[in-house]
């Protein structure tokens, strides 16, 4: 499977890129998973349900099924959360992981960045980047850089990565 990570400062059109390329790339044939990173704790099960009493009582795992979708909820407790790596272990395996988050890790990544955002680019001082998606043309930058804009030419861009002989995860 080959990982890419889409990777910038908070309001700089992550999630706003992925929602539009997941579909075009689905489109031309890739499957295609992702991962989110949150910063901040979060539950997906509500109170009160089954599934959230027995996580609270002490399940390390909860499976929930439906005909719709099944969710594993993992409970980290003591233990540190897992890198990155070992969370892709537990997925099917698909053509290509789109990885939000995780800017530490050493997958490829993509950064996105716009014009209005007060941030240094993060491309500049990592080698684990790609290429730059942004709302403007960066000078003196050795990375491609695609219009943030254009998610055909985005879509190009990781289709020709995904083919590529670049280190898969």
């Amino acid at each position: 499977m080959k990982v890419l990570g889409v990777t910038g400062w908070s309001g700089s059109g992550k999630t706003t890129l992925l929602i539009h390329l997941i579909p075009e790339l689905i489109s031309r044939g890739l499957s295609v998973s992702t991962v989110k990173h949150a910063h901040h704790v979060f539950d997906i099960d509500k109170p009160g349900k089954d599934s959230y009493l027995h996580r609270e009582s002490g399940a390390g795992e909860v499976l929930i099924s439906s005909a719709a979708r099944w969710a594993l909820l993992h409970e980290n407790r003591e233990t540190p959360e897992p890198g990155l790596d070992d969370l892709i272990g537990h997925m099917t395996p698909v053509d290509l992981i789109l990885v939000e988050g995780f800017k530490a890790e050493g997958h490829a990544k993509l950064e996105v960045h716009r014009r209005g955002v007060d941030k240094p680019l993060l491309c500049r001082d990592d080698a684990t980047f790609i290429a730059l998606a942004a709302d403007y043309q960066p000078g003196d930058l050795d990375l491609p850089v695609l219009d943030l804009n254009d998610i055909q030419a985005i879509a190009d861009f990781v289709i020709r990565y995904c083919r590529s002989e670049e280190r898969a995860a």
